[in-house]
């Protein structure tokens, strides 16, 4: 299987299709190894990253990454907010949380507040926030098995609480902690911490997918 065959990746021309007409002309990114993009390659997948692949896909679009490796919510916060205000963008991916929630540390609700800090001063500065619930990690093959049952809760935990900040500030959110392949050790870098060239494609096809509904909303 490549992309092209893949039924979880986009399918010829479906992007044009779902972005016909978009408005969106400033991408801005925020986040983590996830926004800044650390996928392993896959043999028959592209080997852009998910952040760009969707301002490839979006484009011709100004587009500005600030995802920085390792760095949690409050990181994100403190260091990128403004410079991402500053940019001044129509359109914005907030991900952040995954560092948080690696620990049994994890702190939910100040998570929530720095997310919420972030996503509405981007919409207050004009910007469509988009937001992620990620795939579970604790899946992956890396990841040593007595860790597995506590991170998996608290990525599940994190998921949640992310759907919830969307459905309450109108983000549009991308699921991918309940995508069918969260569960399939094969989408996993071997780090245990990232996923792989698939991923991002599968990621890329959702969050397409997610503005494309924005875009064309059904009753």
């Amino acid at each position: 299987m490549n992309e092209a065959t893949d039924p979880y990746c986009l399918a010829y021309g479906e992007s044009e299709e779902l972005l016909a007409g978009h408005p969106w002309r400033r991408f801005v990114v925020l986040g983590d190894s996830v926004a800044e993009g650390l996928c392993e390659p896959v043999a028959g997948y592209s080997d852009l990253q998910w952040a760009a692949r969707i301002a490839h896909e979006l484009g011709p679009i100004a587009y500005l990454n600030l995802g920085v490796s390792g760095l949690r919510t409050r990181e994100i916060l403190a260091s990128q907010l403004e410079p991402a205000v500053a940019f001044g963008p129509d359109l914005a991916l907030v991900v952040g949380g995954g560092n948080d929630a690696f620990p049994a540390t994890y702190d939910a609700d100040r998570v929530d507040r720095e997310l919420t800090t972030m996503i509405t001063t981007l919409q207050d500065a004009g910007a469509l926030v988009m937001t992620l619930g990620m795939f579970d990690v604790s899946y992956s093959p890396a990841v040593v098995e007595w860790l597995r049952p506590g991170l998996r809760q608290r990525m599940r935990t994190l998921s949640e609480r992310t759907a919830a900040l969307a459905e309450k500030l109108g983000t549009v959110h991308v699921n991918l902690t309940d995508h069918p392949l969260s569960t399939d050790p094969g989408l996993y870098s071997s780090d245990g911490r990232h996923g792989n060239a698939r991923s991002d494609a599968v990621a890329t096809a959702e969050t397409i997918r997610a503005l494309g509904r924005h875009l064309r909303p059904t009753s």
